[in-house]
């Protein structure tokens, strides 16, 4: 299991959570790498929220943790980065649940972020009251509804 304190996690799983979220979601032009916009402490705090996200988080780093101690001294953050995505290939293989879950964790927390919605355009706000055209609303839709008895008791 990831070395944690009081169900935290520590500085080196952070750092390799770090690291591994650059390698999945990288710089594009002036906008960083989903590590390297500092989200990895969003990623640990969104997976306290339930058991089963926090223990694929913990699986992902445990597995990351042991597959590069065998490979490099430093562990992950010390891998060549094609080494990391091959670790991380190699992972995705292993755990496919808990990557998976993993994996769309990290896009949640990262499309959350307001820099990524503005590099991709998208308002973030609802279509209403500024969005779609709607018609306006016709009464006449209305007046079947209205020449009905009522069918419920006045109490």
């Amino acid at each position: 299991m990831a070395p944690t304190q009081g169900g935290r996690l520590i500085d080196a799983d952070r750092i390799a959570l770090a690291a591994a979220m650059d390698r999945l979601i990288p710089a594009v032009d002036e906008l960083p790498g989903a590590g390297t916009m500092g989200l990895a402490e969003k990623v640990e705090q969104r997976a306290q929220r339930a058991p089963r996200v926090r223990s694929a988080l913990v699986a992902v780093l445990d597995a990351l943790s042991l597959d590069a101690a065998s490979h490099a001294a430093g562990g992950y953050t010390a891998l060549a980065p094609e080494r990391q995505d091959e670790a991380l290939r190699a992972l995705e293989a292993a755990i496919p649940q808990q990557f998976s879950i993993f994996l769309q964790l990290v896009y949640t927390i990262y499309y959350m972020e307001q820099t990524v919605h503005e590099r991709i355009g998208w308002h973030g706000r609802p279509p209403q009251p500024e969005g779609y055209e709607m018609a306006p609303f016709d009464e006449a839709v209305l007046e079947n509804a209205r020449k009905r008895e009522p069918f419920w008791r006045k109490v």
